[in-house]
């Protein structure tokens, strides 16, 4: 049976002594994250995800969801009394808005809490994450009528919501969409279509579904310009709040997946449902995008949870399984092999699960800080500052945080030998669970087109240029202290690469936007090496000042600084690999007709 415990004592070493959370008690949504309360959540939320969510994570996964002939959808057994607990312990409010009900807390916070809830249980998680989603556009988008009528049942819990975007003929090119609007002549409209891959889209655990959809207006451009934004409850709203009649929209089928089983991913059908046009008519993409942005940040999140589950199990099957001897000599001479954990291959795979979690955790925390920041800072320069720099490490976040949590989940895997393959350990769920986070809310191939054909250039390149800005004072300051000095020297060394390699793209790019496509993946990696970097910088520092105190949890503080070494030497010198792949450029990569791949002749 595969176990989780909440990495509490790292979470709050990121809240408390990287981002000295307290600090921005003066800001408001802050006054309430009192040291006190910031180790109550943490301790809390790790302990009901313990508890209540992990113990139904391989539920989730043998048994699925299961819809019935009436369209009708049933969640795997225990998950609606789970989230019957979660909803009453009101860990769906953490980070609402306090107007609409929740407790408006740091979107920290609530990041800690999305991370623990993944971990634990990733497709119980996805229920509240798109509600949660969903409340952001509304709240973003809404009118005031429509605020009042959704988001206090959504903030409690007791509705949750959908986004529908996807449909059989569009992905990523949502320009494609088929899904109708007509107009009713009341302020309605009706909304026929179908669409697809929609996470959550039917279920048991509340009483009405909220659906967020897509779809096109008569008359509306044949683009992503002529695209507008709908309200679709699954049951109407009746003027005093109270449930009316059955929305004419219903689940086709749930889809065959290779993992997260335990969340209902459906085929939606809607036929003249009603709908409420959310914004304004054909800016309905700008309205989707906040929660987009939301989801995407959220499977960041998610490629972190599944490496840190995989992690903890590898860990401990490497503490308890014997084969073979050190190489050194038998570690334990009394028994017939070693364990596993003394192998360096062993250590490799697990070293490298280790800097990548606690990395992809501050790095994680941190974005959530500037998301935080982006709205409450106290100026306007320091908002858009913030505002910036997220944006920049959204597809960071989600498409490198994403890829090397799923290396990290087979790597584990591989940590098992044999056993890594057999479902009773629990290694597959994860390693299929994890593989989902690079392709939805947008693949990561369209993440690394994001972050270098639109973010590196936005404004000039102003966000970029703050960010070569932030390292490059923050290794400068490093360099003057000679236990940071090797750190900060090759982290320079890494972001010199960055460096080169986004001039690189604006002396190739403009003559032949290939040479953008082709190295986009490799640039998202290579910035995600350098951020992670910083993050090792920035906790490598903490850790200093920690031990010069001689606090009680030194070892805690030392592996700290010995992870950072082990980063800066295995890590940071891919960043010189890549910027060199990626001024290969796009000549051979692009040079082969289509007969030349089709080996089957």
């Amino acid at each position: 049976m595969p176990i989780y415990t909440a990495p509490t004592r790292d979470t709050r070493f990121v809240v408390n002594e990287l981002l000295d959370l307290a600090s921005y008690g003066n800001l408001p949504g802050f006054e309430n994250a009192t040291p006190d309360m910031i180790d109550t959540v943490i301790n809390e939320a790790g302990r009901f995800c313990a508890e209540v969510l992990a113990p139904l994570n391989l539920v989730g996964d043998q048994h699925g969801c299961v819809r019935h002939d009436d369209g009708s959808v049933s969640t795997p057994p225990g998950f609606k009394e789970a989230y019957q607990q979660f909803r009453e312990s009101g860990w769906g409010t953490v980070a609402q808005p306090e107007e609409f009900g929740g407790q408006g807390f740091p979107h920290v916070l609530g990041f800690v809490l999305e991370e623990f809830m993944g971990t634990s249980n990733q497709a119980f998680a996805m229920y509240p994450g798109l509600g949660a989603g969903a409340v952001a556009a509304l709240t973003a988008a809404g009118s005031e009528e429509q605020k009042s009528t959704y988001l206090p049942k959504m903030v409690a819990g007791e509705w949750l919501g959908t986004m529908n975007l996807t449909e059989p003929q569009c992905g990523t090119d949502l320009g494609m969409i088929r899904t109708k609007a007509e107009p009713n002549g009341d302020g309605s409209y009706a909304i026929t279509g179908t669409k697809i891959f929609i996470s959550a889209g039917e279920h048991d655990l509340t009483e009405n579904i909220i659906h967020l959809v897509l779809a096109k207006t008569p008359g509306a451009p044949d683009s992503t310009k002529g695209i507008s934004l709908f309200v679709v409850p699954k049951f109407l709203v009746n003027a005093d709040g109270s449930l009316g009649d059955r929305n004419g929209v219903s689940c086709g089928s749930i889809e065959h997946k290779m993992g997260i089983h335990g969340n209902s991913t459906c085929v939606l059908n809607y036929d003249g449902a009603k709908g409420w046009l959310l914004g304004e008519e054909n800016k309905g993409l700008a309205a989707m995008f906040v929660m987009m942005n939301a989801a995407r940040l959220g499977v960041g999140i998610q490629g972190l949870a599944q490496a840190e589950v995989a992690y903890q199990n590898a860990v401990a099957y490497a503490l308890d399984r014997r084969q073979g001897r050190a190489l050194t000599g038998p570690a334990d001479p009394e028994a017939k092999a070693d364990l596993i954990f003394v192998h360096p291959d062993v250590r490799r795979m697990l070293m490298d699960a280790k800097v990548f979690t606690e990395g992809m955790r501050a790095l994680c925390l941190w974005g959530a800080l500037l998301v935080d920041l982006s709205h409450k800072a106290p100026t306007a320069e320091e908002r858009e500052q913030a505002d910036a720099l997220i944006g920049l490490m959204t597809p960071v976040m989600k498409g490198y945080g994403t890829d090397k949590g799923y290396d990290v989940a087979t790597n584990m895997q591989q940590v098992f030998g044999g056993h890594g393959y057999i479902e009773e350990w629990g290694m597959s769920q994860f390693v299929r669970d994890a593989r989902i986070a690079m392709i939805y809310e947008g693949t990561n191939g369209v993440q690394a087109m994001d972050l270098c054909g639109r973010k590196l250039g936005s404004k000039g390149g102003a966000a970029i240029q703050a960010f070569f800005k932030l390292v490059d004072d923050e290794i400068a300051a490093a360099k003057g202290n000679e236990k940071l000095a090797v750190l900060a020297t090759r982290l320079e060394k890494a972001l010199g690469e960055q460096k080169a390699a986004t001039m690189w793209f604006m002396q190739n790019a403009m003559a032949n936007p290939n040479n953008l496509g082709a190295g986009a993946h490799n640039y998202m990696h290579l910035m995600g090496i350098v951020v992670l970097g910083l993050m090792w910088l920035r906790m490598s520092k903490v850790a200093l000042e920690k031990l010069a105190g001689e606090p009680e949890d030194k070892a805690f503080y030392e592996a700290k600084l010995v992870s950072a070494k082990y980063y800066a030497e295995r890590f940071l010198p891919d960043a010189g690999a890549l910027r060199r792949k990626l001024e290969a450029g796009s000549e051979h990569m692009m040079a082969l007709g289509a007969e030349a791949f089709q080996t089957a002749a």
